[in-house]
């Protein structure tokens, strides 16, 4: 056993029992380093990596290996989700020595925690080499090493404004700068199979969210057939689980065909949103569908008793990647008898297999729609079919043994999935989907929040790891949109509680932009996240959630603060909107009036949910049940119930229109702008 046995971590602890002596990052093991004058390797990975754990059964789980890296140098072991914060400056470290990034990453430091060599996956010779050669460059070639760790330590000492020339200069946003933004970004489209033009594909959701937004701003037919074929073959392909819903990280081919099998928590929470705003924007049966089994899947298997939401599944179960999902036709045959032809001709299944080894991985080509048209069926008689195959082999595949469960709680990805769920909620009015965000976000208020401090992560009834701006960030946007849906002012308040608690302990005063970590000696280095992953940046959602909050509480602090943010940020979008689409989401509303809504009476809630029949992303929601408003909300103050009927005003920088009771005479006046 190593020093990673006290960790709550499961990918830490898998480490746990290896003959390596692992530390996790923090002061043990940087103090040993600097005592013993030890270079540190820093292994960085994640539970539902699949390519970590064929390195840990290959290198560190044998014996001769861990004696070398034993012997030489002070060995830590980092969760990447759990510290994204050192994941991001040596994955900096390694992009700025011109390597290819990617876990399991692995980086070897001078024992100030100055890096100067690293890389990903080593096969085990080579790997057992490697340590040998630097620490023999340790002991012979120090001046080298540390002439180099110097030089990349520098590139990663400069700021963001010094490293992408960012400068704040005023200027009004128009539709053309849009339009150029959409052209750039068309260079890179898949017309055939959507997404983007590359292997593998990921779903990457504030991408085409920005272009759902763009199509809806711009009408134009080449978008809107874009955004419906890369929603259509994501949900068809193999990287969609057909049986079980929700989506695997990415697929390995441009096809979305064959899917790299683990499960993440924040894939699933932004396209539950993305298809359930795009079932709004166009009425598609399919995108209702992904998001009602895509929720199923993620109460079924990644909700804690306590409401929490896991951070992922693994992609292998007894040691096979996608073992779980997968099917041989005689298997099918045997559960579904005469059904299996139909079936096979639905999931595309194979005698020989479509995948290795005479397996089958489910997806589809066809809708619904034309599939029951081309067999000469009712639609809702393939459904009925549908729903039959889905339980039974559900319940079949629940008897095998399952992926690995991540279940540690991370505070980011909860607020993503809650916001994903009010998304589903506002389009859909199901209640069990309010439920279920209600249950997470009361867990997150009481578990994660403690004295005004968002904690990372939470497992075995205890938080721990100060929060990321990350964290901060996805938490206020879930909470500012839970108001809107519930009407209930402990969201409202516990949002701009924490904003004010991120401009505290984040915001850089100087160039006007957010750190991504709070103020530590931990690091060689303090960063500003502002390019998209998977996950938006951290920035831009922050940028979204001080232009929300400065409608809903007329914060003209918050409306200054995001203004110079989307300014600075401006030419990166203009010039690179791939990696910036959220700031690119942003830039729409920019476009066109926001029209701030307040409902007051006893029917708010459900002239609320009127309201939300129609698609109109330029909006935002305030009120009250009661008939007076009592409340420190300015877009409520001094609105009341007029003639006892709940009343609806709809305004425009801060100037109303005539109060009015219904909800098509509120539509005519936001129709207005």
């Amino acid at each position: 056993m190593n020093a990673l046995t006290n960790e709550t971590s499961p990918y830490l602890l898998q480490h746990a029992q290896n003959p390596v002596q692992w530390y996790p990052w923090g002061e043990e093991a940087l103090k040993k380093a600097v005592e013993e004058n030890k270079p540190i390797i820093v292994s960085i990975g994640y539970s539902a990596c699949h390519w970590c754990h064929v390195m840990e059964r290959e290198s560190f789980e044998s014996k001769a290996i861990a004696a070398v890296m034993n012997e030489h140098f002070v060995c830590i072991k980092v969760d990447r989700e759990e510290r994204p914060d050192v994941d991001n400056i040596y994955m900096d470290a390694i992009q700025a020595m011109g390597l290819q990034g990617g876990w399991p990453l692995n980086v070897f430091l001078l024992p100030d925690k100055r890096p100067f060599y690293g890389g990903t996956y080593f096969p085990p010779q080579q790997w057992q080499q490697v340590c040998l050669s630097v620490a023999k460059a340790f002991r012979e070639h120090y001046e080298e090493l540390e002439e180099s760790a110097e030089g990349f330590t520098s590139q990663l000492a400069k700021s963001e404004q010094q490293k992408y020339g960012l400068v704040a200069h005023p200027s009004d946003h128009t539709p053309e700068e849009l339009d150029k933004m959409y052209e750039t970004l068309t260079k890179q489209f898949d017309p055939e199979r959507g997404g983007l033009n590359r292997a593998p594909k990921f779903p990457m959701p504030s991408l085409w969210l920005f272009l759902l937004r763009y199509a809806h701003y711009t009408k134009d037919e080449a978008a809107v057939k874009q955004l419906h074929t890369t929603l259509e073959q994501m949900a068809l392909g193999g990287i969609y689980d057909e049986i079980g819903g929700g989506f695997a990280r990415y697929s390995v081919d441009a096809d979305w065909f064959c899917p790299h099998f683990e499960k993440m928590l924040y894939d699933n929470a932004q396209l539950v949103g993305l298809y359930a705003e795009a079932y709004h924007f166009s009425g598609r049966e399919l995108y209702k569908q992904v998001v009602y089994e895509t929720i199923d899947f993620v109460a079924r298997e990644l909700t804690s008793e306590e409401g929490g939401f896991y951070a992922a599944l693994d992609a292998d179960s007894e040691g096979e990647e996608g073992k779980y999902y997968v099917w041989r036709k005689q298997e099918l045959e045997s559960i579904l008898g005469k059904e299996i032809d139909l079936f096979g001709a639905y999931y595309q299944i194979q005698e020989e297999g479509n995948w290795e080894e005479g397996k089958n991985i489910l997806h589809r080509t066809h809708t619904d729609e034309a599939f029951a048209e081309q067999h000469g069926l009712s639609i809702d008689t393939l459904r009925e079919k549908i729903r039959h195959w889905k339980q039974t082999l559900l319940a079949i595949r629940r008897q095998r043994v399952a992926p690995g469960l991540d279940d540690k709680i991370l505070a980011g990805w909860n607020g993503l999935m809650l916001k994903g769920l009010v998304d589903a909620y506002r389009v859909f009015n199901e209640e069990r989907f309010l439920h279920l965000a209600l249950q997470n976000a009361h867990f997150l208020k009481e578990k994660m929040i403690q004295a005004g401090q968002v904690y990372r992560t939470y497992k075995a009834g205890k938080a721990s790891i100060p929060a990321f701006l990350e964290d901060y960030a996805a938490l206020i946007q879930a909470f500012t949109n839970l108001y809107q849906v519930t009407f209930e002012e402990q969201w409202l308040t516990l949002a701009h509680q924490l904003t004010q608690q991120t401009f505290h302990q984040f915001y850089d005063q100087t160039e006007e932009l957010f750190f991504y970590t709070q103020e530590s000696n931990e690091l060689i280095a303090r960063k500003k996240e502002l390019f998209d992953s998977v996950i938006p940046s951290s920035n831009a959602l922050m940028a979204h959630n001080l232009f929300w909050l400065s409608k809903l509480l007329d914060h003209q602090h918050y409306e200054k603060v995001v203004q110079v943010m989307l300014a600075k940020t401006k030419r990166l979008l203009l010039t690179n909107v791939q990696y910036t689409s959220y700031w690119g989401v942003l830039f729409t509303l920019q476009l066109k009036p926001i029209a701030e809504v307040a409902i007051v009476g006893e029917n708010a809630l459900a002239l609320r949910t009127d309201l939300e029949g129609r698609y109109h992303p330029h909006k935002i929601l305030a009120g009250s049940t009661k008939a007076t408003t009592q409340t420190d909300i300015p877009l409520l103050m001094h609105r009341e119930a007029i003639d006892d009927k709940t009343t609806l005003y709809v305004c425009y920088n801060k100037a109303c229109q005539l109060p009015v009771s219904k909800v098509e005479d509120a539509w005519e006046q936001i129709n207005m702008t």
